[in-house]
């Protein structure tokens, strides 16, 4: 995908608080925060709007939890 249509993308998709990022995945706020301010950068992939404001496209939470979804073999 070519730059632009990766920006139309984002432009199309929900973008989620840190809150309700932290609530879908069960984890405190101050813990999402803390994946965005460590190095190397943990969690989901966000878009850092301002200093104080970051959001995260639906497509970098969908596979943030798809790279941990574990399947069991039976």
């Amino acid at each position: 995908m070519d730059d632009a249509a990766h920006e139309r993308s984002l432009l199309s998709q929900h973008m989620y608080t840190t809150g309700e990022v932290a609530r879908i995945l069960g984890v405190d706020a101050s813990t999402v925060r803390r994946w965005r301010r460590s190095v190397p950068v943990e969690g989901p992939g966000f878009i850092q709007i301002s200093e104080r404001v970051a959001k995260y496209p639906e497509s970098d939470l969908e596979a943030y939890l798809a790279a941990r979804h574990i399947v069991p073999t039976a």
